[in-house]
């Protein structure tokens, strides 16, 4: 047996651990999230308290970026970008390479947008043994210096010209000596078009390049797929789920089915994750076809018949895109999932959609077919109708014999949340332990007031319609009007009136200004759930113990708090496919990278004093997983006491063999300590309760 002792220390800052890689069951981001809008001199980022909510744009000099960079601020944000899990590709960095030194037979002028490190600026450079030129367009500050000291590092700076810019600002006989001859670029999201790949090839063809120019990556083509998944469904089709849960609380009413839902678009998964639940129901079809080649089009549109392979329900259409490097087409990468095998194994230039490694850059997309999904019989055929514009690519589906394809649109909601909070809220046991608690907490009180203090709809329309009697006061700190609008107009399906109903639309904190008319809070309440913020860290969500400390003037002497504890809990884990798209990264196709390992966050092969990043995932995401120990409680959040600091320490026994590739942390919340009732965001609950694990402790 082998033991390992860590000892994290918490807050009110965020927490600072020595574990490699976290959470999990909330897809979040870091302690500084940041967007940039860059010149050649400066950009403006916003950055976000997690704990507050509070935000602020300030303007960094080009001069002061260098110092950021080596911030650990600055760190913290490159290492939840996906640049290191893309250069751990090594079937992409091989395609990429093979394809510039095919395309680039002689000097000429090379132009790469979206530059990131400089890989295909040096592979562009290579191929020309020096001569020519080659310019290099990355418009984010910090990644821009990144690349300079990656330059320097392989004696490329002289031969590689850098511009802290928009390719939409570059200008020919200002920034550019010409037009360029080569285009090489990888502006390619798991959609495809997210990233602006159509406005940037658009601009770069009538302003950047030659005529007939030559282009790496030549050409890309969209693939789809139906599919059967009652995981799928019930991330989506909160409407039909419901009925099925019979406990009084409606959150999308008969006759109001648009009223909540998810956000009209793609969504980016890895689809073998659900490999032993998904039925295929038609055989994969070709969508879109676009050539870099040439100026692409800002919409497009194609109606096709798919046959039915089998009965079924068509829940979603599974996407993904065939990348063809070079003209003659014998260069290809995928991002198929494993069960599509379209490619040759026997190219070694190809890379085969079911052999390819995992890496996170880049999954399927999964479109959501809405209203439950579209039933199909074997060998009849459904109508699909395909749109993109300028940044994405929706469908529209029917089957023989209805008169119009049925949209499915933004406008359809009034309000929208994500997949992961629509399957929350369609989840039986969740919302039973959740009515059960709060059902509790109001037994013998008479005209109580009770305050959510975060975002939940679900604790609003459960408590107003639990008891008539009560004032509900709900924060709705990030879906403000839109929350209030949205709880108005489903009042009466839930029986209950407006008038015990208010809004503050603010923080929490807002109520201890107005002291709600002199009265205590009795019920203080939280998923916790803030709209918005759901790509952060487990530990972010103690915004609702800072929010709780900030009310505790105005809290009654018997309060009731929801959840009244929250328990961090660890367990060792094996996970080799992450750990290889987070390792640590020497040289890619003969280029050294070593630089960058500490500021994008790698792991292992680091100095022994440099910390391994702590980043957020949903585990069963994340390929292979084995859990290697059992499952510790670290430290203890009393949300009845005032928010303080807290340090503890655990020794870890490993209970399993295998290879240790990080700790995983996430937080069980206790919401009824005298019923032993508690929600668990851990691991091994996603797939089994839809992101939402129940039980009780023991």
């Amino acid at each position: 047996m082998h033991s390992i002792l860590f000892k994290p220390s918490l807050v009110p800052s965020p927490l600072l651990s020595r574990l490699c890689l976290p959470p999990l069951p909330v897809i979040f981001v870091s302690d500084l999230l940041r967007r940039t809008m860059a010149s050649s001199a400066r950009s403006f980022q916003l950055r976000l308290n997690p704990l507050t909510g509070d935000s602020e744009w300030v303007v960094i000099d080009e001069e002061e970026e260098e110092d950021l960079v080596q911030h650990e601020q600055s760190k913290s944000l490159l290492a939840t970008t996906s640049y290191l899990d893309m250069l751990n590709d090594g079937c992409r960095n091989r395609a990429f390479r093979l394809a510039i030194e095919k395309t680039i037979t002689g000097p000429c002028h090379v132009l790469d947008i979206g530059a990131g490190t400089g890989l295909l600026s040096m592979m562009a450079a290579r191929a020309m043994g020096g001569q020519g030129e080659v310019s290099a367009c990355e418009s984010y500050l910090p990644m821009g210096k990144l690349m300079r000291r990656v330059l320097r590092a392989n004696g490329m700076d002289k031969n590689v010209r850098v511009f802290h810019k928009r390719s939409d600002e570059l200008r020919v006989g200002v920034e550019l000596n010409s037009r360029a001859d080569v285009l090489v670029s990888e502006i390619l999201d798991s959609e495809l078009l997210g990233e602006g790949l159509i406005p940037t090839l658009q601009q770069a063809h009538d302003m950047l390049l030659v005529d007939n120019p030559k282009l790496v990556p030549f050409r890309v083509t969209t693939y789809g797929q139906l599919v059967e998944s009652d995981f799928l469904w019930k991330m989506s089709d909160l409407c039909n789920n419901e009925v099925s849960i019979s406990d009084g609380v409606h959150l999308v009413p008969a006759g109001l089915e648009g009223i909540l839902g998810i956000k009209p678009q793609q969504h980016a998964m890895h689809c073998d994750a659900l490999l032993e639940e998904i039925r295929l129901l038609s055989e994969p079809f070709k969508v879109f076809e676009f050539d870099f080649w040439k100026r692409p089009d800002s919409h497009g549109e194609v109606v096709m018949r798919i046959p039915a392979t089998v009965d079924g329900k068509v829940h979603a259409v599974v996407s993904w895109w065939v990348l063809q490097l070079d003209y003659e087409g014998s260069i290809l990468y995928s991002t198929s999932p494993s069960w599509i095998n379209s490619f040759n194994a026997e190219k070694p230039s190809s890379c085969i959609s079911g052999q390819r490694d995992w890496y996170d850059h880049w999954r399927q997309c999964v479109w959501f077919i809405p209203r439950g999904g579209i039933s199909v019989c074997k060998d009849e055929h459904v109508l699909l109708q395909a749109f993109h514009d300028d940044t994405s690519v929706s469908y529209s589906l029917k089957v023989d014999g209805q008169t119009n394809f049925n949209p499915y649109k933004a406008e359809d909601f009034n309000l929208m949340l994500l997949p992961e909070r629509i399957a929350t809220y369609g989840n039986k046991e969740w919302r039973m332990a959740v009515l059960t608690a709060v059902k509790s907490a109001l037994h013998g009180r008479s005209s109580p007031l009770c305050v959510v203090a975060d975002d939940s709809l679900f604790l609003t329309i459960l408590t107003a319609s639990l008891s008539k009697n009560s004032l509900v006061t709900s924060v709705f700190p990030g879906l403000q009007e839109k929350g209030a609008l949205y709880v108005q107009t489903v009042a009466d399906a839930n029986g209950f009136s407006m008038d015990c109903v208010r809004f503050v639309c603010k923080r929490a904190s807002h109520l201890l200004k107005d002291n709600i008319n002199q009265r205590k809070i009795d019920l203080l309440l939280g998923e916790p759930f803030y709209y918005g913020s759901e790509g952060m860290l487990p530990w972010h969500n103690l915004r609702f113990w800072k929010e709780r400390t900030s009310l505790d003037p105005i809290l009654a002497d018997d309060v009731f708090i929801m959840p009244g504890k929250g328990i961090l809990k660890v367990c060792a884990m094996s996970l080799p496919d992450l750990w290889r798209s987070r390792r640590s990264l020497k040289y890619i196709e003969d280029f050294d990278h070593t630089i960058v390992n500490e500021t994008l966050g790698a792991c292992g092969d680091l100095p022994s004093l440099q910390e391994g990043p702590c980043l957020p995932y949903f585990i069963w995401q994340c390929g292979e997983a084995k859990e290697l120990s059992e499952i510790y409680s670290v430290m203890e959040f009393n949300f009845y006491d005032p928010i303080q600091a807290c340090s503890e320490g655990k020794k870890i026994v490993f209970s399993k063999h295998g290879v240790c590739h990080g700790f995983v942390l996430w937080i069980d919340w206790v919401i009824d300590e005298k019923n032993s009732a508690f929600i668990s965001t851990g691991p091994g609950y996603i797939l089994e309760h839809m992101l939402a694990g129940i039980g009780s402790r023991e």
